[in-house]
């Protein structure tokens, strides 16, 4: 099946060809027709940064965009300094609310993010909690380029229409 947007995987893992049984091997992924891959995500963090920078590293051999996600500005200065494509501010506590979203909890820490990513040239996406247009919206006037979702949409009894209904905060 062909698709015309870009399609990433959820993560992959540093290792090559071998006996690698459970990982995925980033070369598989772009064989599927994956362009890019998340990683540090929260629910497959990388605590040891070593171990982000290798997955990283074999992102990039593979020709693999990247986005790295991290849960707080600290972290998100030092995974800027891998350069991957796109960072990803995304406060844990926040992440899967369906009542508070990160762009109205805490939209000074969204713009603190958002100056490390003008620093580094980096585009930043902001996720957790991200439930309506008006928290898009709220997410890209502060100065994200986009948002990362999952929970508002699958948990919706209509993922179709939430997910349209957040698409006008683009347009908003």
């Amino acid at each position: 099946m062909e698709v015309s947007t870009e399609v990433w995987s959820q993560k992959i893992d540093p290792v090559e060809f071998g006996a690698n049984t459970g990982s995925i091997l980033p070369e598989a992924v772009v064989d599927d027709g994956a362009v890019g891959t998340f990683l540090n995500h929260s629910e497959n963090r990388l605590t040891d940064f070593d171990k982000l920078s290798k997955v990283h590293d074999r992102a990039r051999e593979v020709g693999l965009k990247t986005l790295i996600f991290a849960k707080d500005t600290e972290e998100l200065e030092k995974i800027s300094s891998l350069n991957p494509d796109y960072i990803s501010y995304e406060p844990p506590e926040l992440i899967g609310s369906r009542d508070i979203s990160v762009a109205t909890a805490r939209p000074e820490v969204i713009a603190e993010a958002v100056m490390i990513s003008k620093k580094t040239g980096i585009p930043l996406i902001v996720g957790a909690g991200v439930h309506s247009k008006e928290d898009v919206k709220k997410c890209l006037d502060l100065g994200a380029v986009g948002v990362a979702v999952a929970s508002d949409v699958m948990n919706s009894s209509d993922p179709k229409k939430e997910l349209l209904d957040l698409v006008e905060g683009f347009t908003a």
